[in-house]
C-alpha cells in the first residue's frame, strides 16, 4: 500500500506543472470546468417534468423553456419573465460560487504551504545553525528558494566554523607567552610591580579561557537525557555554600529532558554572576505541565533597562570597570542564553521590583525534534 501510494505521488508531481504559475491556471480551469458540471448536474436533477405550454409550441427540450415554464407558473406573464426571475439561474450562480470559492481555499494552502514550509525553515535556523537543510521539493519557484536557503546555511556555518577556528587558534598560541611572562613575573624584586604584573596575567589567562570554553561549548554536542533539575539545582546550590556564598532555593521541579552538562553549566553562570554582582543568590523553581521556569534572584545594583538584551551578547561589559573589579569576561550570559535557546528555551532579564537583577530561565518539558 505504501509502495502504491508513494508511486502516485511521484506520478502525479510529474504530471503537475513545474511552476506556480501553472498550477494556479491548472487550479482555476479545474474549478471553472468542475462548477459548470456541478450546476449542470444539479440543474438537470432538480427540473420539473416537461410540459407542453399552450400556445408555446412543442414540449421543452432546453433549459430556457423549462425556466420560463416554472416562471409561468409562479403567476408571471411572459412579459414579466427574465433571467433574474428564474430560479435556476440563481441555483446555477450559486453553485458555481461555491465551487471557486472551495477551489480559492483548497488552491491558498496548497500554493502557500512551500511559502509556510520555508518560513519555519527560516526561524529553525535563527534557533539552530545547524537545523538539517530544507527539502528541495514542490514547483519550480519554491525549489530554487530552497536551493539557495540550503546555499546560504552551509555558508554561515562555514564562517562560523572559520571564525571558531580562528580564535581557537589564536588563543591557544597566547598560552605560550602568557607562560613567559607568568615566569619572569616571579624574578621581579619590586613585590607591588610583581603583584600588578600577576594580576594582569590572570587576567588575561581567565579572558583566553572564557573564550576557549564558549567556542567549545558551541561546537560540542551533547545528548538530552532526562534529569533530575531539583537535585542539579541542590547540588549547585551546596558548592556555593561551601565557598561561603548564599544561595537559597525555593519552589520544586519534576525531571526535565535536557543536557545535563550544559545545563549546570547554564544555571552555574547564572548563579555565579548573581553571587559577583548581588552578592547572593535565590532559585525560585515554578513547575508546569508544558515548562519548568527557574528564577535566579539577586539584591544587587540591577542594569539599566535599555542594556537588559544587550547583555546577552558575547563579550559585552556595561562598564568595563567594574568588570575588571568583579572579574567578569562578558561571556557567563551569552553562553547562558545560547544553551537556552539549544533547549528551545529562553533566558530574560529583568530588574527586580524593589532592586537587584532577575534572570527568568524557561525550558520546554520535551523539545520537539529538529
Amino acid at each position: 500500500m505504501n509502495t502504491f501510494l508513494a508511486t502516485t505521488r511521484r506520478l502525479l508531481a510529474r504530471l503537475l506543472p513545474a511552476t506556480l504559475f501553472g498550477r494556479l491556471a491548472l487550479l482555476l480551469s479545474v474549478a471553472v470546468l468542475a462548477s459548470h458540471v456541478l450546476a449542470l448536474t444539479m440543474m438537470f436533477e432538480l427540473r420539473p417534468p416537461m410540459q407542453n405550454v399552450i400556445g408555446m409550441g412543442p414540449p421543452a427540450l432546453s433549459f430556457d423553456w423549462d425556466l420560463t415554464e416554472m416562471a409561468m407558473e409562479d403567476g408571471l406573464r411572459p412579459a414579466e419573465i427574465s433571467i433574474w426571475t428564474m430560479p435556476g439561474v440563481w441555483l446555477d450562480i450559486g453553485v458555481r460560487l461555491c465551487a471557486l470559492v472551495l477551489a480559492a481555499w483548497i488552491g491558498a494552502r496548497w500554493l502557500s504551504e512551500p511559502i509556510r514550509r520555508l518560513a519555519r525553515a527560516a526561524k529553525a535556523l535563527g534557533q539552530d545553525v545547524d537545523h538539517p537543510p530544507l527539502a528541495e521539493d514542490g514547483p519550480l519557484e519554491c525549489r530554487e528558494a530552497s536551493q539557495v536557503f540550503n546555499q546560504m546555511q552551509a555558508q554561515i556555518r562555514q564562517q562560523l566554523s572559520e571564525r571558531d577556528r580562528f580564535v581557537a587558534a589564536v588563543s591557544h598560541d597566547l598560552r605560550t607567552p602568557l607562560t613567559r611572562l607568568r615566569l619572569r613575573a616571579e624574578g621581579l624584586a619590586d613585590p607591588a610591580q610583581k603583584q600588578a604584573f600577576q594580576n594582569d596575567v590572570v587576567e588575561m589567562d581567565a579572558m583566553i579561557t572564557a573564550t576557549l570554553d564558549y567556542l567549545r561549548g558551541a561546537v560540542d554536542e551533547e545528548a538530552f537525557v532526562r534529569l533530575d533539575l531539583q537535585s542539579l539545582v541542590q547540588s549547585m546550590a551546596d558548592d556555593q555554600l561551601a565557598c561561603g556564598h548564599t544561595v537559597r532555593i525555593t519552589g520544586s521541579a519534576a525531571p526535565v529532558l535536557a543536557q545535563a552538562s550544559a545545563l549546570r553549566r547554564c544555571i552555574g553562570n547564572l548563579v555565579e554572576n548573581a553571587i559577583r554582582y548581588g552578592g547572593a543568590a535565590h532559585i525560585q523553581l515554578k513547575d508546569a505541565a508544558e515548562e519548568v521556569c527557574i528564577e535566579i534572584h539577586d539584591p544587587g545594583p540591577g542594569l539599566p533597562e535599555c542594556e537588559l538584551e544587550q547583555v546577552l551578547a558575547p563579550f559585552y561589559r556595561v562598564e568595563a570597570s567594574r568588570n575588571r573589579h568583579h572579574g567578569g569576561v562578558g561571556l557567563g550570559l551569552s553562553i547562558s542564553h545560547d544553551i537556552a535557546r539549544k533547549h528551545q528555551g529562553s533566558l530574560q532579564l529583568r530588574n527586580g521590583c524593589t532592586s537587584g537583577l532577575v534572570a527568568t530561565l524557561r525550558l520546554p518539558r520535551r523539545p520537539s525534534a529538529g
